[in-house]
């Protein structure tokens, strides 16, 4: 049994097809490849929103200190240090440092440490002070201890102002990435596409169309004995076979006026 094969338009269809299809895949990669960067950005701005909760954290722990210690300050009965979760704030203070090294964050990071430390060194002058009969605890407050602390202030300020920044750069990244990522391959795959549909009408306008035409001239000639008389523009291989058949079927044609005429002949002659 003689095996059955795709019309030349099937194959066509099917080759066009594939061609879709693989601008399809190249789209869905490119999708693919933007869900990963943005995932990777994401994780970046989420980072950042955690280090600004962070520097948040570290300023208001600071700022709780101070005034603990100034109330103390203010009540002559009390001459304890007010506690101070020093381990906490250092953990943060790593953090911060270590979750962008080398970058303006982790400098600033580095300077709170170390107004930090200063602050913290002349805190501790505070029972001292309590308990000395020669200090006046506001002026040691106001004058010693205060300057430290809004140097402290200070430093957690730009340090937040940094991480704003980094949160900002991190966003204009995000959206550069976006049109980066996304406009070309949107314009790839739509290029792609209407190369499909110019090739698609090319192929049916020039190949497809006279292949069919061809056999349609040539089941009238076969069937109902019309000349075959289909013709069209063009100098490639296709033209040639028209040619070549319409010759064969004129050649025929003759033959067979022939082979008539010699029976015809042949039974007078009987």
């Amino acid at each position: 049994m003689r095996e059955k094969r795709l019309p030349l338009r099937a194959k066509l269809y099917l080759s066009l097809c594939s061609i879709a299809l693989v601008l399809l895949i190249s789209s869905i990669i490119s999708v693919l490849e933007y869900r990963r960067m943005s995932s990777y950005i994401s994780d970046m701005v989420a980072d950042n929103i955690e280090s600004i909760n962070a520097a948040q954290k570290l300023y208001d722990d600071a700022n709780e200190y101070n005034l603990n210690i100034l109330s103390v300050i203010g009540d002559e009965s009390s001459n304890i240090r007010p506690e101070f979760d020093e381990t906490a704030f250092s953990m943060r203070l790593d953090s911060l440092r270590s979750s962008a090294p080398n970058t303006v964050v982790a400098h600033q990071a580095d300077s709170v440490q170390y107004s930090y430390a200063a602050y913290m060194l002349t805190s501790l002058e505070l029972e001292d002070v309590l308990q000395s009969d020669f200090i006046d605890t506001r002026s040691w407050y106001f004058e010693r201890l205060q300057p430290r602390y809004n140097r402290l202030r200070n430093d957690i300020d730009a340090l937040s102002n940094a991480i704003y920044d980094e949160l900002a750069d991190n966003s204009e990244t995000f959206q550069g990435a976006f049109y980066r990522s996304i406009i070309p391959g949107m314009v790839a795959v739509a290029v792609g596409l209407l190369l499909v549909l110019m090739l698609l009408f090319f192929l049916e306008s020039n190949y497809t169309k006279p292949v069919y035409r061809m056999l349609g001239a040539l089941k009238n000639y076969r069937i109902y004995g019309r000349n075959y008389t289909y013709s069209f523009d063009g100098d490639d291989q296709l033209n040639e076979l028209n040619t070549e058949v319409r010759e064969l079927t004129e050649e025929n044609s003759i033959l067979r006026k022939r082979i008539s005429a010699m029976k015809k002949g042949l039974n007078k002659e009987n």
